[in-house]
């Protein structure tokens, strides 16, 4: 039981339902998946409304997450979907994240990990809301997001000297290589035993595991660190799109 993140959600809940047109509030990502870390973790949640945002559930969405005064608001992330919209895949949502509002897709993975577990926070279940996702658009969508993201931000050298980019990198081609080969969907532990056999730096990925979850950190400067990333990870893509 984490007892801060269980407060949040119920708080949340009991501002956001009053704010917007709210028919669902599911958790997916690590709090549904079993691997969530307090304090470590972000909350990732998806919202369904019974009609299209206005420009009003905008303001009020924003007023909503700013007004969040609890530890732990600053990693609660929502996406908002309207029902007449669930079955786009390119739609853009209004989306609350790392303080900031705007709109984004919600991913194949995202559906894919609602309809495979979502913790229901409220309304009806992914199952009977949420289109599924077939296999063909799941695969379509990770050897996209491999070629089209991370590829490209892997030439970039600058960004790899920082936690986030570092932890999210090596995570992220352990799942897609997993989902790719098996058509399945791991956590983010299960991804970190993954690295060790996909080839990945162990101190690497035992720096990650470490910022995770609490275990001892390797010493390793951020230079050395963001090379021996980026080299792994262009590597890693280019064997996963093969």
């Amino acid at each position: 039981m984490h007892a801060g993140t269980e407060r949040l959600l119920g708080h949340y809940l009991e501002n956001i339902e009053p704010a917007v047109p709210l028919t669902a509030l599911w958790a997916h990502g690590s709090l549904a998946a079993g691997d969530y870390q307090e304090g470590r973790s972000d909350l990732d949640l998806i919202a369904v409304l019974d009609s299209p945002a206005t420009m009003d559930h905008w303001r009020r969405i924003k007023a909503v997450h700013r007004r969040l005064r609890l530890p732990l608001a600053e990693r609660l992330h929502c996406s908002y979907m309207s029902r007449l919209e669930l079955d786009d895949l390119t739609a853009e949502h209004i989306t609350w994240a790392h303080q900031h509002i705007f709109r984004r897709p919600v991913t194949a993975v995202t559906r894919r990990e609602l309809h495979d577990g979502a913790r229901v926070l409220h309304g009806p279940s992914p199952a009977g809301l949420l289109p599924p996702v077939s296999d063909e658009e799941l695969l379509h969508h990770v050897r996209s997001d491999l070629r089209d993201f991370w590829l490209v931000r892997a030439q970039d050298r600058r960004r790899w000297l920082q936690d986030i980019w570092v932890d999210l990198g090596m995570v992220t081609v352990a799942r897609a290589t997993v989902t790719l080969r098996e058509g399945r969907l791991i956590s983010k532990l299960e991804a970190l035993d993954v690295l060790a056999g996909m080839g990945a730096p162990e101190t690497v990925v035992a720096d990650v595991r470490a910022r995770r979850y609490g275990t001892p950190a390797p010493v390793l400067s951020r230079f050395r660190r963001g090379r021996l990333t980026r080299a792994f990870v262009r590597s890693a893509i280019r064997r996963a799109l093969d």
